[in-house]
């Protein structure tokens, strides 16, 4: 994927004409929804830019991904992949010089980059010592996804100098000495006599007393779209820093209708199939289709698969994609049944085909589980929504912090998908109801959903809001927290034992009140994604194996006793007995960035074995 300077204008590519400058670098397509997507800040060898909104982009037409059940969630038309790098097939996606504040590490000037007299648009050296300049270290955003420079005047003069002075002759440096590794070594000095270090600057409340406000910048869709009277208060970040941009994905799998071959070529076609459904031709039009012919679909499914589709369209939408868990909500749970009860017949081109072990009448399910399900064909589209800074969107997240990823209305948004394989299984319900009310796994479960209400409060308190009673609420559940836990023990059992790398692989989980389910599947498109392995896994005998094995692992950890024992661990102490060395994943393969973990779920505490689910399998092997 190139990435391309927009040019001086800024104005948008015209598919199929002239190809805007030489490449800057490139990045993977998959990596423009998850980590440099619109808005994100990257560093291309000695510079620093980010991605340009999507008015800047020009998509091909042969990279349409339809996925009906999303289109409608998200309120969009189509999506598109990210455009290819090679013309003609594409031009790549544009970015913009970010941030705009350089350094010289000979001269020690800090500048805008335009004040350095550089002769090219994309060179970055100083004009008077020839060599490289380095892009600031230092940006600050805040909540509502506004990006900006640092404000160094303000931090060097703090509130010594009037504001409307900084016309005047001011001239900035940088210097660090490199004794320390703290931004105590990095020293801003200005020609004055007044300096500064950095240290302290990534207090929460540093930019605020110094009267610094939010300008409501968005360079990433360029001059004049600035958003004044922004409220929140900008904190100071490091370039790279994951709090600079948080990705809002949304993803679905592809189940039947929409999974089906006909239904596929329907969406594909349907402005065409719209405009004349329930007229008098309507027929004559179907049956004179290319498309219809040539796969040698009769009229009839044709008609039926657009009453489908015009069904969906009109359906409401139950609730807002959110970003608290979406294994909780009605969009995922909608692919529960699928899943569940498996796909027949299968023909050429569907895009799901789950179906029962071969041995599923022959071997008895492993302990505790209740459905075992081997989803030999399935594929995952997933979009880029929007996205935030400085915290990750979460459950209460409000949707005016989520940044707007062009100036104007577009009908389409960013997505890959993948193709590839995986493995649902379920709990078997009556052990689990009975387990759910033990006293063990309830008070762990209370534990864990208090600790997040506390993280809801605090943030809605942080952002203004009330904090009285129903303004938050968590929806943790020992049910969920032992689903979760049981897929990272089975995702790590499983890429030792089938030689799968554990990013390939990916959780996707189910709870409710009526259901428990988890689906194991790869993650990436490439060869890890195809290679059966996975499938191999969901078979009663092979599955008995597995489970065994993997409780038995997470049983030991190198961090005990302290792991099982902790009483809060994680991000926001929002686990309890879990750490990199027992169950916890690369963030790729986590739907919740390693939250909401608790192995004892599983296996039990040393007090009270009957809290683990699967305690058993440790005494007798069962």
């Amino acid at each position: 994927m190139a990435l391309r300077n927009p040019g001086r204008s800024g104005r948008k590519a015209v598919p199929g004409g002239p190809v805007s400058k030489t490449p800057l670098g490139g990045v993977r397509s998959a990596q423009m929804i998850t980590t440099y997507g619109v808005g994100a800040m990257v560093a291309v060898e000695d510079s620093s830019y980010v991605v340009s909104g999507l008015d800047t982009w020009s998509p091909n037409e042969k990279d349409t991904l339809y996925e009906p059940r999303l289109q409608k969630w998200l309120h969009v038309g189509k999506f598109y992949g990210p455009p290819a790098n090679d013309p003609p097939s594409g031009d790549g996606v544009r970015v913009r010089r970010f941030p705009e504040w350089y350094s010289c590490s000979k001269c020690h000037e800090l500048k805008p980059f335009k004040r350095f007299g550089t002769s090219s648009a994309t060179a970055a050296k100083c004009a008077v010592c020839e060599i490289s300049i380095v892009p600031s270290r230092f940006v600050m955003a805040c909540e509502n996804g506004h990006l900006d420079d640092f404000p160094y005047w303000a931090w060097v003069h703090k509130k010594n100098r009037p504001a409307d002075d900084y016309a005047g002759n001011h001239e900035l440096e940088l210097h660090s000495d490199g004794r320390t590794a703290s931004l105590r070594s990095v020293v801003i000095s200005c020609s004055c006599g007044l300096e500064s270090s950095m240290e302290g600057a990534f207090g929460r409340r540093a930019l605020e007393l110094l009267g610094v406000q939010c300008r409501g910048r968005r360079p990433w869709l360029g001059a004049g779209s600035e958003e004044p009277g922004c409220d929140a208060q900008p904190r100071t970040l490091q370039r790279g820093a994951s709090a600079a941009w948080f990705a809002v994905n949304r993803s679905s799998l592809s189940i039947p209708p929409w999974s089906d071959v006909l239904q596929k070529a329907v969406d594909k076609h349907y402005a065409t199939l719209a405009a004349v459904a329930g007229q008098p031709n309507e027929s004559a039009v179907i049956e004179s289709l290319d498309w219809v012919r040539a796969n040698q679909f009769t009229v009839d499914d044709v008609v039926k698969a657009v009453r489908q589709h015009q069904r969906l369209l009109a359906e409401e939408v139950e609730d807002e994609p959110t970003r608290g868990l979406e294994a909780t909500e009605s969009f995922r749970l909608q692919e529960y049944d699928p899943l569940y009860y498996g796909q027949k017949p299968i023909r050429q081109g569907d895009d799901f085909e789950c179906v029962r072990p071969d041995d599923h009448e022959d071997v008895a399910l492993p302990y505790r589980i209740g459905r075992s399900m081997l989803v030999k064909r399935l594929r995952e589209v997933r979009a880029l929504e929007s996205f935030t800074r400085v915290e990750a969107p979460d459950q209460l997240s409000d949707r005016k912090r989520y940044a707007a990823l062009s100036r104007g209305r577009v009908d389409w948004l960013p997505a890959i998908e993948v193709s590839g394989e995986g493995v649902f299984l379920t709990l078997d319900p009556d052990a689990l109801s009975a387990w759910e009310a033990s006293a063990g796994p309830a008070a762990r479960g209370a534990s864990i959903r208090a600790s997040h209400a506390g993280v809801l409060a605090e943030r809605v308190k942080r952002r203004g809001g009330a904090t009285t009673a129903g303004a938050f609420k968590s929806v943790i559940s020992p049910r969920y927290v032992l689903l979760h836990t049981l897929a990272h023990a089975l995702i790590n059992e499983w890429s030792l034992d089938a030689g799968y790398p554990a990013a390939s692989l990916r959780e996707r989980l189910y709870v409710s009140d009526w259901c428990a389910g988890l689906l194991i599947y790869t993650a990436t498109s490439d060869s890890a994604g195809s290679l059966g392995g996975v499938v191999a896994q969901g078979n009663h005998a092979r599955l008995q194996e597995t489970l065994y094995s993997a409780i038995n692992r997470v049983a030991w950890c190198s961090q005990d006793p302290p792991c099982m024992e902790t009483e809060a661990s994680g991000v926001d102490s929002l686990n309890l007995a879990a750490c990199y060395a027992c169950v916890m994943l690369p963030e790729s393969s986590c739907e919740t960035n390693n939250t909401f973990l608790d192995r004892a779920l599983l296996i039990g505490t040393p007090d009270d074995g009957q809290t683990g689910f699967f305690h058993r399998l440790l005494s007798d092997g069962a």
